[in-house]
């Protein structure tokens, strides 16, 4: 085994849980060769902040721009169907304003705002469990301050 080989690295993702009028903002993707619904996500991209990261994939995933107000968990994820592990950090956002010309990223076919039920009952087009395991924690309650991200430099 080379050294190369044996350095074990989690993705680290962000994921935005925005809601409006008890709708959910969701996008409609690609991901394994499915078209699935994910919350805005992605991956998180050298020189960026996880609150930056967030805000730059809700907006390049769906057009709305969004400000951070509360952390609702950090989830380990480790892919059943590959050897990935994800670490992803999700958090609550609001919505801003929507720029509706604005071009999705590739993979994204389109947004839409689903109800926690329309989500439940979506279970098996959803990308991941996190998507609705981080809704169920937003609905619960959880909201943690974001001063809990410290950025050293």
């Amino acid at each position: 085994m080379t050294v190369r080989e044996a350095v074990w690295k989690p993705h680290v993702t962000v994921a935005a849980v925005v809601e409006r009028e008890s709708r959910f903002l969701m996008v409609e993707e690609t991901a394994e060769g499915r078209r699935v619904l994910n919350q805005p996500a992605g991956h998180l991209e050298p020189g960026e902040s996880l609150l930056e990261a967030m805000v730059r994939e809700t907006r390049e995933e769906t057009g709305w721009d969004v400000e951070g107000i509360a952390l609702i968990g950090i989830y380990r994820w480790p892919h059943p169907n590959c050897s990935k592990t994800f670490l992803r950090v999700t958090f609550a956002a609001r919505a801003l304003a929507h720029d509706p010309y604005r071009p999705l990223d590739k993979g994204i076919h389109c947004t839409r705002w689903l109800t926690c039920d329309e989500l439940a009952a979506a279970a098996k087009r959803l990308r991941s469990p996190l998507v609705l395991e981080s809704t169920t924690d937003y609905l619960a309650g959880r909201r943690y301050p974001l001063e809990l991200l410290r950025d050293l430099k």
